[in-house]
């Protein structure tokens, strides 16, 4: 494993506004990776895969290994082990490897499902911050607890952060395996229904790029109009609290405006059925 990951060097400022308004802010200390770069072809890291990399490989399709240039401690990467598309469709196999190894290890799953949503490959992966029983799933869980709890409340609100965004409990029916995952798969396509991104029965690929967010309570899905907004690049992680600012990053323009600012400009909000277009 020596030498095998590559820890980011960061610093770390919390951004607290209020309970629900709640943002981790690492600044990059250390040189960007090549797969975090926009310039230049990206070879594909998981054809084959780093073997000092892998936690597990789950029969018959896919893998799990280390993140090689984790931020966090523990960060996982759930990959099929054959070519699929990281702006395809997650399928019912995918949601079965993801319970086996929520089993095992929990905590805070995302995707990004394309590079407006700020995926960094084309292949498909999912990625888990393992996180203890105790241990809040992440910094704005609050804020997505609080949207199942008062969801008739902002119907009719005019923010795009609950327009872009809608939440779903996540149920236990069963221990089983296979019924956890068509739950999961169910709550997935319910989401992409409310945020009019599709339905695989209809759409070959979603209409719209987007986020996923699942801790042991809930699952969320914001729809994506840009990857990101002053300087900052933003996926899943964004939504969730946690922010990485660069060397392109205006720091001037995330403390004045604030971080869920931010998340405004980067997504797609919906009213209705219709999409809202927002004016530069």
């Amino acid at each position: 494993m020596s030498g095998a990951l590559v820890p980011l060097s960061t610093s770390l400022e919390h951004l607290f506004r209020s309970p629900e308004s709640h943002f981790e802010l690492r600044t990059l200390e250390s040189r960007l990776p090549k797969h975090l770069k926009i310039d230049g072809p990206k070879p594909n890291p998981f054809q084959p895969w780093d073997p000092s990399l892998e936690v597990a490989t789950l029969n018959p399709g896919h893998a799990v290994i280390l993140n090689k240039y984790p931020v966090q401690r523990g960060h996982m990467l759930l990959i099929t082990k054959d070519w699929a598309a990281q702006d395809g469709w997650l399928t019912l196999a995918d949601w079965r490897a993801l319970v086996c190894v929520d089993q095992d290890t929990s905590g805070l799953w995302f995707f990004n499902s394309g590079p407006i949503a700020g995926a960094s490959q084309p292949h498909r992966h999912l990625q888990l911050l393992p996180r203890s029983k105790d241990e809040t799933s992440c910094p704005r869980d609050l804020w997505f607890l609080n949207r199942l709890i008062s969801k008739g409340t902002y119907e009719s609100s005019s923010d795009p952060l609950l327009n872009g965004c809608s939440v779903i409990s996540r149920f236990h029916h069963s221990n089983d395996v296979d019924e956890q995952a068509q739950d999961l798969q169910d709550s997935y396509l319910s989401l992409s229904k409310q945020l009019g991104i599709g339905h695989p029965s209809q759409d070959h690929r979603p209409r719209s790029f987007y986020n996923l967010l699942l801790t042991p309570q809930w699952m969320a899905m914001v729809r994506r109009r840009q990857e990101g907004a002053a300087g900052f690049s933003i996926n899943a992680l964004g939504f969730a609290g946690y922010l990485l600012a660069t060397a392109n990053s205006d720091l001037n323009w995330l403390k004045t405006h604030g971080p869920e600012a931010l998340l405004r400009e980067v997504i797609l909000e919906i009213r209705g059925n219709t999409v809202v277009k927002r004016t530069p």
